[in-house]
């Protein structure tokens, strides 16, 4: 019975740390990818493509995303998402040096429905 709860919990202690090891690797940006991350949201910002939306809609959130299990090469597995509130604007590199940020897509933005989460008045 001891031995079946020590192997028992050997493999949960392993299956825990597995997880925790790819979830480190996989989804937690390095230091050199943060800061990759808050340029490109200056070249976000600066970009053509969100002078227009910020023109036309009102700009609620700016969040950089890093998505390394989809895979591909440098800088394609990062990405900005423009939160307005009519819809989100996803911005990516337009080449493999990141010289520019252009919108890639649109998609549903929780702000149609919601109001902005932090409670300051606006």
């Amino acid at each position: 019975m001891k031995k079946k709860l020590l192997i028992g919990l050997l493999i949960v202690s392993l299956a825990i740390n597995l997880f925790l090891l790819g979830d480190w690797l996989l989804f937690q940006p390095t230091e050199e990818e943060e800061i990759a991350l808050s340029e490109m949201v200056q070249k976000t910002v600066g970009s053509a493509d969100y002078q227009g939306i910020a023109a036309r809609e009102t700009v609620i959130a700016i969040d950089p995303w890093i998505e390394k299990s989809k895979g591909g090469a440098f800088p394609y597995y990062f990405g900005v998402n423009v939160y307005t509130d009519k819809q989100t604007h996803i911005f990516a590199c337009t080449d493999t040096a990141c010289s520019a940020m252009e919108s890639a897509g649109t998609m549903y933005s929780i702000y149609q429905d919601e109001d902005p989460r932090l409670p300051f008045d606006q």
